[in-house]
């Protein structure tokens, strides 16, 4: 067997490219089922994002001594094309974008060493820097209110926080829960000045002894019984009264109390946002999914979750404000149809030319049977069922069947030229086979290019691009291995007959004789030879002399102004 007879040795043994495709649709069927539904594909930009917070400092510090530092830290990094900051209250943000092509994950990498370098030349009040990249899959995909007739703003924003983030990051595909609105729990320290004074007591001192003795340690390991227990010192209050009660110690060697010069109480912190729904105040949160992760799976999992929570705790409500997710359910949704649609159109059309409802069953089958294992492919290639893909899938499901119709179009006119079905299928998939390979291979030099092109946009076609090509290349298996043998078992033969007769093919040849109607043309040369001058007839070299002759000095493009004269008298122009 070779590739260029694989239609023949298909019709002699059957049952391999049987099995064969019965195979391939059967992991693409299950690789479908599990193929996650997405808006937009998983895109890693080439961009480093890096995020250093210091709490209560204004821009100015935080330009001067956070900003600037870290900028020059990352300028020396190879593939940097530019660098971008922003410095505002108790926050500096760098954005670090590469040279298109650079490993995104090797410079997260290289950006967290030059930010360790620099690590001892920050302010100290800093908190750890965030180093991470920029990607798709950081938006929210819904957006939530909650409302609570029997809890304060302090107590709804704890309940999300500890109650309703914990249950929904236990759901499958889901990466974050953030909050909006509402305030943060915090234990207020409100020192008294002039009892300070009197005591000789100073802020730093009152700081530095909670930051040592508020906080739990681990103390090793000791025996206790023959056994060996891990120790632990316990020093973090356990509310508000315990924490007043924590002795301060002065540089006399005497200590006072918290409370003797300082109020405790537990509280919250400055209100930095507000959120509203329907004109009343409410606290609401995000969602994000997990990258590879599926949209609607994690959004289905989250209202289920949320649903019973509000069972658990009768006086709370969720509201939905937002979801992209309903947008993602119908474009999957009308992409589905589509291909449905198209490939029933599609069948209608073949059966409309070729007449024949076997003929037609065959082309129908190679619509499945290209679609169905493309899924395998797109799931081994990493691809997901979102826009891009999708998109892919509509465009090529007429395509599909095209390979399909030339293969057995060509086939049923071998069988009306008298040839059984058997003979016919051979005949004609050798002699139809390499302009079947050329069309496909034009489309596929097409989007080829398309799924491999670099940087951004490479990474946004992708999926595109290479879905249209390992679809039509199914297509093409199809058409010369599964088209040829089907038809010389199926379609039956009925001896000599018209090919491309009818009505509207009479009429279509009438429109084309027209078109190539010689009578004006051979009118016009009668009546010139009828005054003694030729018609106009070009000629090749060979049959010219003329032409020949003055082949030496006329150029080609000229040689039918230049030597009209000699070709009128001598009769072969």
């Amino acid at each position: 067997m070779n590739f260029r007879n694989i239609s023949a040795w298909s019709i002699r043994n059957p049952m391999v490219p049987i099995v064969l495709f019965a195979a391939l649709c059967l992991a693409g069927i299950v690789s479908f089922m599990r193929m996650d539904i997405q808006q937009q594909p998983d895109i890693e930009f080439p961009v480093v994002i890096i995020s250093v917070a210091q709490p209560g400092a204004a821009p100015t510090e935080i330009e001067t001594q956070i900003t600037q530092r870290v900028e020059a830290a990352v300028r020396a990094i190879s593939g940097v094309s530019s660098i971008s900051s922003t410095a505002s209250e108790s926050n500096s943000q760098t954005l670090v974008q590469f040279e298109v092509g650079e490993d995104v994950n090797a410079a997260v990498n290289e950006v967290k060493n030059a930010v360790d370098q620099i690590r001892s030349e920050l302010p100290e009040g800093i908190l750890e820097p965030q180093i991470f990249k920029a990607t798709t899959t950081s938006e929210p995909i819904a957006y939530f209110a909650v409302e609570a007739d029997d809890m304060t703003m302090e107590q709804l924003s704890w309940f999300i926080d500890d109650t309703v983030a914990k249950r929904l990051l236990s759901v499958e595909d889901m990466a974050e829960v953030k909050r909006y609105g509402g305030v943060d729990r915090e234990i207020l320290v409100t020192l008294d000045p002039v009892r300070m004074q009197a005591l000789g007591v100073t802020a730093g001192q009152v700081n530095a002894a909670l930051r040592q003795l508020n906080v739990n340690a681990s103390g090793g390991r000791t025996e206790v019984g023959g056994s060996r227990q891990s120790v632990r010192v316990l020093g973090n209050a356990a509310d508000a009264y315990a924490l007043s009660q924590t002795e301060v110690p002065l540089g006399t060697g005497r200590s006072v109390k918290l409370a003797d010069f300082a109020r405790v109480t537990d509280s919250y912190g400055e209100v930095e946002s507000i959120a509203k729904f329907n004109g009343r105040p409410v606290v609401t949160f995000s969602i994000s999914r997990a990258r590879g992760g599926s949209d609607v799976t994690a959004y289905d999992g989250v209202v289920e979750q949320l649903a019973q929570l509000e069972k658990d705790h009768p006086g709370v409500r969720f509201k939905r404000m937002f979801t992209s997710v309903d947008y993602t359910k119908e474009q999957y949704e009308s992409s589905m149809a589509a291909m449905v649609e198209g490939a029933i159109l599609a069948v209608i059309v073949v059966f409309f030319f070729l007449r024949d409802w076997r003929a037609t069953v065959i082309s129908a089958i190679a619509i499945p049977l290209s679609a169905v294992p493309t899924f395998w492919f797109m799931d081994l290639l990493g691809f997901s069922l979102n826009m891009q893909s999708l998109l892919a899938l509509g465009l090529v499901a007429g395509v599909l069947v095209d390979d399909a119709i030339v293969e057995i179009e060509n086939i049923v006119r071998h069988m009306r030229m008298g040839k059984t079905a058997y003979q016919a299928s051979i005949d004609a998939a050798d002699e139809i086979g390499l302009a079947v390979v050329a069309t496909t291979f034009s489309i596929v030099s097409v989007f080829l290019p398309v799924g491999l092109m670099p940087g951004i946009s490479g990474e946004i076609f992708r999926a595109f691009g290479l879905t249209v090509v390992v679809a039509v290349l199914m297509s093409l298996a199809v058409a010369r291995m599964i088209t040829p043998m089907i038809s010389a078992y199926f379609l039956k033969s009925h001896g000599h007959a018209e090919h491309a007769g009818g009505p509207w093919m009479a009429r279509y040849l009438q429109v084309l004789h027209w078109s190539l109607d010689t009578a004006r043309a051979d009118a016009y040369r009668a009546r010139r030879a009828a005054r003694g001058r030729p018609a106009r007839r070009r000629a090749s070299s060979a049959s010219c002399p003329c032409r020949a002759a003055m082949a030496g000095y006329a150029p080609p493009t000229g040689w039918a102004v230049r030597c009209w004269r000699a070709c009128a008298i001598t009769g072969c122009g």
